[in-house]
């Protein structure tokens, strides 16, 4: 089952799939453990042997560096910055090169600036180039947030303001197209032009579809997701698994052991729920900006292949396509869900491409 169409890496599990069990080992009818067969533990852990001494200190280091560690520990760029919003709200952020635009980069749910690394790297040497963390994502700060598309949309716009960026391209990728898309309709007054990398907001959903994938997207769910099914849920946003994205992995595992998790997994549904709460596509008819559109033909997650298994990718990016006027659009091949990093290259092409003309 796949309800990842916005929700990048996101496979429904049950309640508890995750949890950790821990069995030590005794002998038939003695009770004893293994590690000392002469006699039981003391209350001072005398007679515990080196094996369970040291496996409940690695228990117990564990626990405490889950106490510890922080969302903020996690490896960044070393010229990444913070900027404090009128609001109060932190923002990271990447700020790189110079140009006649400013291309503010936009990332999908669960993710944060470093997916648009190798977007930054190159287009850096002809453009302005900032990619942020939304607030509660990475290094931005974290709250009690109303989250959803037209709060981080008035983050962003804010963002802008605040750096008095001119000349924006928005260039956002799966859910942060759509808040690309929800930011541009509410005022351009700062934009130059958009660019849609697999965008959600295109795909539709009924009322009972959208009760459904509130339903199974909860927090219990991301909290108990096991690692083996976590890497799968990354694998299934490439056409194949590109090994420098390995990162994302194990910045994935890491943010597990983190103070802010529990935080972040209540934040993820309600993120979701906005995308379905706060529609886009009945309004595309009215942007008014050039915007190209980059789909992958062999994205995983759009359109979403169990409730709606009788679209295909083309026919989503051709929607988007005709919905948006006068709007570019390139498919590109043996290229899943995460464009921008899985055809890195091309996808800077066709941007430069883009803002060529």
């Amino acid at each position: 089952m796949e309800v990842n169409n916005f929700c990048p890496g996101f496979q429904p599990l049950p309640p508890g799939g995750g949890g950790l069990a821990l069995t030590i080992l005794v002998h038939p009818g003695t009770g004893r453990n293994r590690y000392n067969e002469n006699r039981p533990p003391s209350p001072r852990g005398e007679g515990m042997g080196v094996g369970l001494k040291t496996l409940l200190f690695l228990l117990l280091a564990t626990t405490l560096s889950a106490q510890t560690k922080h969302m903020q520990d996690i490896s960044y760029p070393a010229d990444t910055k913070t900027v404090t919003l009128p609001s109060g709200a932190k923002i990271a952020y990447l700020d790189r090169g110079a140009g006649p635009y400013t291309l503010v980069f936009l990332h999908g749910l669960g993710a944060n600036l470093k997916a648009w690394q190798k977007n930054v790297d190159s287009l850096s040497a002809h453009y302005r180039c900032i990619a942020l963390d939304l607030p509660g994502y990475g290094k931005s700060g974290k709250g009690d947030y109303p989250y959803g598309m037209a709060f981080f949309a008035g983050a962003v716009r804010a963002f802008c303001d605040t750096l008095d960026l001119q000349n924006v391209v928005l260039v956002g990728h799966s859910m942060g197209g759509q808040v690309a898309l929800t930011m541009t309709l509410a005022d351009t007054s700062r934009l130059a032009k958009l660019v849609l990398i697999a965008p959600a907001g295109i795909e539709t959903f009924s009322s009972a579809e959208a009760v459904w994938l509130k339903t199974v997207y909860t927090s219990a769910v991301i909290q108990n997701t096991p690692p083996e099914q976590i890497r799968k849920n990354f694998l299934i946003n490439f056409y194949q698994w590109p090994e420098d994205a390995e990162f994302m992995y194990e910045d994935r595992m890491f943010l597990r052991e983190t103070a802010e998790y529990l935080d972040w997994c209540e934040m993820l549904p309600k993120c979701v729920a906005s995308m379905l709460d706060e529609p886009v596509f009945d309004k595309l008819e009215e942007i008014s900006l050039p915007s190209l559109i980059l789909f992958g033909e062999n994205d995983a997650l759009i359109p979403n292949t169990f409730l709606h298994k009788n679209l295909t990718t083309a026919q989503i990016a051709e929607l988007a396509h005709s919905k948006i006027p006068g709007s570019q659009l390139r498919q590109i091949p043996e290229c899943g869900h995460f464009v921008q990093w899985e055809q890195a290259e091309k996808t800077n092409r066709a941007i430069r491409d883009f803002l060529a003309n």
